[in-house]
Order: structure tokens, then sequence, then C-alpha cells
């Protein structure tokens, strides 16, 4: 360990976990996923955990892992499809989950970044969303009030990142990752990439170091596809309807 920089995972969570902590785990869909650490959680067994993620993996892969561990007691997210685990835990009582418009959740994450600790939305008024939370009236349109979000932990991923944690997401990736990496009072990022101070260009940095406290290059990068779509080659589909009756 040099500075902010760290061999791998299970190195940089080590002292950062407690039972009962709120985790911030950035990426959308499977794209963007701090594997590494998410994988280095699971093996720390760190348990009754509040995760805010936009969703929980998928199948078999990212935070569902966590989740299919026994470690994620409540889910703070704005999808559930791609997980049936999710769903099923959710549906059975046996998994908290507190669901939020996607631009919400974008929201109030960026919010607790920036120490703002409430804003009003017009989204979600006149809903179920709206239960139990402040409602006011401005310019007679009707808004609903969200607190803004922070975490004990951030864990993000990005393609690029500098010694002194400076980080370039590339992509898909740059949704949730950067502002969940402001609003955790510690960070710890994995990238693709890690190079020396002065080698990232200035004027393209996503995330400033000064919100990162842990950096260390990741390995093994799957980033899998949550649905393949393909199109039929045009012979294939002559093919086919030549065929219906």
């Amino acid at each position: 360990m040099a500075g902010k920089v760290y061999s791998d995972a299970a190195s940089a969570i080590k002292g950062a976990t407690f039972d009962g902590m709120t985790i911030m785990s950035g990426g959308f869909g499977l794209s963007g996923n701090p594997e590494n650490l998410i994988d280095a959680l699971r093996a720390d067994g760190v348990r009754g955990l509040t995760v805010v993620s936009n969703n929980c993996g998928a199948d078999g892969f990212g935070l569902w892992t966590l989740l299919n561990n026994g470690q994620i007691k409540k889910m703070i997210s704005s999808y559930v499809g791609e997980n049936k685990l999710f769903a099923d835990l959710y549906l059975s009582g046996e998994l908290e989950l507190e669901l939020n418009p996607q631009g919400t959740l974008a929201e109030r994450i960026r919010a607790g970044g920036a120490g703002i600790p409430a804003f009003f939305t017009k989204t979600g008024y006149g809903t179920v969303v709206a239960d139990g939370k402040e409602t006011r009236q401005f310019d007679g349109d009707w808004y609903v009030m969200e607190r803004g979000l922070t975490a004990d932990l951030s864990i993000v991923k990005a393609w690029k990142g500098d010694t002194e944690g400076n980080l370039v997401f590339r992509k898909t990736a740059r949704n949730f990752n950067p502002m969940m990496a402001t609003a955790g009072k510690m960070t710890i990022a994995e990238v693709e990439e890690l190079v020396g101070p002065g080698e990232l260009e200035p004027d393209g940095i996503h995330t400033p170091g000064i919100y990162v406290d842990r950096i260390f290059q990741g390995v093994n990068y799957e980033k899998r596809i949550e649905q393949r779509t393909v199109r039929k080659r045009p012979e294939m589909a002559t093919a086919g309807a030549g065929s219906e009756v």
C-alpha cells in the first residue's frame, strides 16, 4: 500500500466494513459494477447491509451474490427486474425495499454528496411514492420532498484512475458511479487501468481525487450483458417467412 493505492479489493476494504452499515454500489444494470469490491464484500461476510444501487445485479452476478449470501437487509433502488431472487425476497417479506423513481434516486445521491439534506420534485406526487412524505405547492404545482442520501461506504468502478484517486468513467458506467463517489463517508474505487499522477487529461476527469480514499487496479472483469438481443440474418428471416402457413 502506498498512499491511496492498495494491492487488491480485499486489502482495500480492510477496516472499512461493519455490520449494519450502508453501502452505495455504482453502476447501471451490469455496466460499471465494482465487481472486485462486491466479491470482496461477499468474502468479508459483513451483514445487515443497506445497499443503495440502481438495481441489485442480475441472476448469479453482481450484488446478487450478496443478496444470495443473506448479507443484504434492505435495498434502496429504482429497478427490480433481471433479478428473480430480488423480487422473490421482497415479495416474501425477507428483504426491505425502498423503491425510487430512477431520476429521483440519482438526485437523492447527488444531493447527499453536495450536502443538500432534501429537495422537492414533481415526480411521484399523487402516487404511493409520496405516501408519508411532505408535499408542498410551488407556483401552482405540487411537489414531493425527498431526502438526500449518503453512505458509510461508496464502492465505484472506473475505466481509468491515477494514484491520487482521480477517476475517468466510460459511457454507461458514468450512471451513478460519479455521484456515489461524492456521497460516501469513505469511497473506494477500482479501475481497469491505474496510471501515475499527470497521466490523465485534467479536463477529462469525471471525479476528482479528493472524493476517493482508496484505489486499486481490478482484475478479471466479466462485463456481462443482461439481455442479449440479436437481429436475424436476412436469409434466416426469409426462410422463416416462407415456412409460415
